[in-house]
């Protein structure tokens, strides 16, 4: 059986595992452009300049069913997955004094983000009322804290700070050459990050690329 999306708490203490996997998922990159200067007199639009990146995003709808038609290992309470999923993305924690912070799972994706919408569309019904089924479409944003947005932008100039995590078949030269397009400058970034051998770097390392003088 496929993996199923997975939304977890930041920690991973708490964990809800969707019923079906999204048909549809969006995952969204916006670019900000100021064009807010003053235009000269006679000409009818000003030149964008680049103002940074709006936090990426993602929505998708699922579907919660408690009719039997969908085999699970146990009767599905749709009221119940419901509440479930809003206490883990929507509800106020009193000590955070915000909702959680959330990790959204699925595939390769690994996306750290807040939710912005959650809508439950409840399209089948006992006749007491009780739901059978629901369509669940949530919306989230990406989450950095100041620091990790300062370290991890990725606007592609040698003036500016990178972050990037070393994968296998990465090399610290090739790294360099990506940052500064000039491959010579790995023995600086190795000790700039304190590192015992450019050549022998754990996947998964962080590593700093600070901007050039």
């Amino acid at each position: 059986m496929a993996k199923k999306l997975t939304i977890e708490t930041e920690d991973g203490s708490t964990k809800f595992e969707v019923m079906l996997n999204p048909s549809n998922f969006n995952h969204n990159y916006t670019i900000k452009y100021d064009d807010k200067k003053s235009k000269a007199l006679g000409i009818f639009s000003s030149e964008s300049k680049f103002a940074g990146y709006e936090a990426e995003s993602i929505d998708f709808t699922t579907v919660l069913d408690g009719t039997g038609v969908i085999k699970t290992t146990k009767a599905i309470d749709v009221s119940k997955q419901v509440s479930d999923l809003k206490k883990i993305v929507y509800d106020y924690i009193g000590k955070k004094h915000e909702p959680n912070v959330v990790n959204v799972i699925w595939g390769t994706l690994y996306f750290v983000c807040r939710l912005t919408s959650f809508k439950v569309e409840y399209v089948l019904f006992k006749p007491d009322g009780t739901p059978l089924r629901a369509k669940i479409s949530l919306a989230f944003s990406g989450f950095m804290t100041n620091k990790e947005e300062a370290l991890q932008s990725k606007r592609s100039s040698p003036d500016l700070t990178h972050v990037i995590e070393f994968k296998s078949g990465d090399t610290l030269p090739l790294l360099c050459q990506q940052v500064y397009e000039d491959g010579s400058y790995y023995m600086q970034v190795a000790r700039f990050n304190n590192l015992d051998s450019f050549r022998v770097i754990k996947p998964g390392t962080k590593l700093l690329f600070p901007p050039l003088n």
